[in-house]
Parts: C-alpha cells; sequence; structure tokens
C-alpha cells in the first residue's frame, strides 16, 4: 500500500547488553542525532523523551546508509528504530517510491502502516506490504521499486526461514543492487546471520545472546497437564478465578483455536480468535475489536506472535509450546511491552514439560511452577 510518509513512533529506555559487530556511537539523546526537525517535532510530539538501547545503536548507521541488522528484545522500540531512520533517510523533494517495508502478516503491516501514518503527511511515498501482496503490485506494473533506497524488513528470522524466501528473492531482483538493506527482529539465528552474507555489504550486527532474549519484567510460569481436557480445565480454572484486562492465548494450529473458542464460549466466557484462514475483513475486524477493547480474550496461532502490540496485554497463555523456540520469545513478548509487567502461562503436557525444559536452558530463563496463590500475581 502506498503511504504519505509521517512519525508515529514507539520505545522504551530499555538497558540491554548489546554485541555489536564494529563499534558504534551510542546516542543518548535524540537531539544529538541530526535529525530533521520535523521529525525530531514529531518525536518529541508524541511524548518520547530518550532513546531505548538499540535506537541509541542502530538509528544512526542507518541514516548513515550502512547496511544494519538490529536485533532487540520484544517491546524496546525496534519498528521506531526503522520508521526514524526511513524518514530521515527520504528526500521530501522525489515523489517516487524511496523505501519499502516488508513484514510477514497483514496485521504487522498494517500496524506499521499506522505509525508511520499518524504525525504528519510530506508527500514522500513508502510502501509497508506483505511479500506476496508486493510481488503482485510489481509484476503488475502498480509499482516501481527500480529506484528504491532503503528496504527494510521486519521479523527478518522470519521472513528469510520459511515460506517467503522465494519471494523476497524475487523482490531483490527488483530494486538497484546497491539499495540499503536492514534486517530488524528480537531473534536472529545463526543460520539466518549467515544466509544475509549473500545479500548485505559489510552490514553493521547490533546483536543480543540468547541468554539476555527472555523479557525483562515478564514472569514466566507453567502447569503440568496429563490430558488435552485437563487442559482445558486448567483454563477454565484460569479464567474464573482471574480478573485480567486483556491477554492472549496461543495455539499450534488453526483446529485448536476453533475448538478452544467452542470450549470458552460454551462456558461463558466472551472470546474472540483469530487465524490465517479468516477473511480479512474478519480478521481486521477482531483485531479492531481487541485493540478497543471490546474483546479481552484473544485466541490465536502464531499470526499474531510478532511484532503486533496492544499495550493492554497482560497476561499471555501458551495452550500449546511452539516447536519453534523464536517463537517463544515473540509470543511472550506480546505482553509487558514498553517496561510494563507482564505474565506468561505455560500449559504443559508430557512431552511439552520436555519442551520447557529446553526452552529455559536455551536462554538461561526462569519458569517457575503456577503457584497456588497465582491471582496475586496475574489479577489486574
Amino acid at each position: 500500500m502506498w503511504v504519505r510518509v509521517c512519525a508515529r513512533l514507539f520505545g522504551v529506555n530499555n538497558d540491554i547488553n548489546i554485541e555489536a559487530s564494529k563499534e558504534l556511537d551510542i546516542y543518548t539523546s535524540f537531539d544529538q542525532m541530526g535529525l530533521h526537525d520535523a521529525l525530531l517535532r514529531g518525536v518529541y510530539g508524541v511524548g518520547f523523551e530518550n532513546p531505548s538501547a538499540i535506537q541509541q545503536r542502530a538509528i544512526v548507521p542507518i541514516i548513515r546508509g550502512s547496511d544494519v541488522i538490529a536485533q532487540a528484545q520484544s517491546g524496546t522500540g525496534k519498528t521506531a528504530t526503522f520508521t526514524i531512520s526511513v524518514l530521515q533517510r527520504i528526500d521530501l523533494s522525489q515523489r517516487h517510491c524511496q523505501a519499502l517495508i516488508l513484514a510477514p502478516t497483514r496485521e504487522l503491516a498494517t500496524q506499521i502502516f499506522n505509525f508511520m501514518n499518524s504525525a504528519f503527511r510530506s508527500g514522500v511515498q513508502i510502501v509497508v506490504g506483505t511479500p506476496g501482496r508486493v510481488c503482485d503490485m510489481a509484476h503488475r506494473g502498480i509499482l516501481d521499486l527500480s529506484r528504491l533506497a532503503i528496504f527494510v524488513l521486519d521479523e527478518a528470522d522470519e521472513m528469510l526461514s520459511r515460506g517467503f524466501q522465494n519471494q523476497i528473492r524475487e523482490i531483490f531482483q527488483l530494486f538497484p543492487k546497491d539499495s540499503q538493506v536492514v534486517l530488524l527482529s528480537a531473534t536472529m539465528p545463526q543460520e539466518v546471520l549467515e544466509l544475509t552474507d549473500s545479500f548485505m555489504e559489510d552490514p553493521t550486527r547490533i546483536l543480543v545472546r540468547a541468554e539476555e532474549l527472555t523479557l525483562e519484567g515478564i514472569r514466566q510460569f507453567y502447569i503440568g497437564a496429563n490430558t488435552h481436557a485437563q487442559k482445558l480445565e486448567i483454563l477454565r480454572d484460569l479464567y474464573e478465578t482471574l480478573i485480567i484486562t486483556q491477554s492472549v492465548i496461543f495455539c499450534n494450529s488453526r483446529r485448536t483455536v476453533d475448538h478452544l473458542t467452542s470450549f470458552l464460549e460454551g462456558n461463558n466466557f466472551p472470546v474472540a480468535s483469530l487465524h490465517g484462514e479468516l477473511s480479512q475483513e474478519n480478521r481486521e475486524s477482531v483485531m479492531l475489536n481487541f485493540r478497543n477493547g471490546d474483546s479481552r480474550v484473544l485466541v490465536t496461532t502464531d499470526l499474531l506472535a510478532r511484532g503486533i502490540d496492544v499495550q493492554q496485554v497482560s497476561l499471555v497463555i501458551n495452550f500449546d509450546i511452539p516447536r519453534n523456540f523464536e517463537n517463544y520469545i515473540h509470543r511472550i513478548g506480546r505482553g509487558g511491552r514498553f517496561g510494563r509487567k507482564g505474565i506468561s502461562i505455560n500449559i504443559c503436557s508430557d512431552d511439552e514439560l520436555v519442551l520447557i525444559d529446553q526452552i529455559r536452558k536455551l536462554y538461561d530463563t526462569t519458569i517457575d511452577p503456577l503457584p497456588e496463590n497465582y491471582s496475586q500475581y496475574i489479577s489486574g
């Protein structure tokens, strides 16, 4: 979709231990970054005070035109990092498409679009979309990428390690070889980093060690369940006991989402559900109602595990434990956004308890048994 550029940005000043491939200057104030006056006013106008750790290190290298691989914990301002950088890099006197931002889902692409379309309008055109839609627009001659200056790949590990690879390879063929490339994600596996050698030019790498990726401020618990029926009973007991602002329940399949939704509705819990088989109109309606607080419980697949921000979410429940451990980090990151407190509860079969132990060791994190007095951690 074509958008007129503006700056609705977000971030927090979370100090995290970052490893960089090159010595980086650290900019502790947006004033130090040399931003255009209008952009700087937009940053402060939406309530920002100081850049977060990833913003302190990544914005200026992107602005200077370097290829950049930027990794940071969920909720620490990665979207703001590339939004500020793209807005600064754009030549306001030119009307052609200069920046392309790709996201793995329509929901995330729409969220990025809205972030970039809420502070000021200047006539500069940017494309924000999913790989399939961008490929289709380019092949039909609607979208011309021949003068693209900067290409941003959000949730890069997801985009480069699954079914998007062919489409992204196609898109790479459509813009100049000297276009700047920026990759961002909360998780950046080694195989993805190795893949970047083929299409990035001496990139600046700003990375976080695996053991520092679990999210500060999010308490993680687990509870064992011998059968699927017992999982359902545990979930029902949780919602009968708790007072929750908003929560997300993650499942591994569309079938489980539908089954769980029917079960909760049958027990008089108002819930909404979301998965990739729903029509785009239904998906947009569900997300709007959830963001507005009209729906308090959302049952979903990993469609919403990455990047989606709903600030009121205080509880994330994994009804199924993801087999992809990177998705565990992204899932629990939906709660506790921007440094707020959050809770995650994993309802585990015997087999899944093994996965929890592996996740605990991989990320050197604490996942405790759910205590009897759990309501004191979760209610509110």
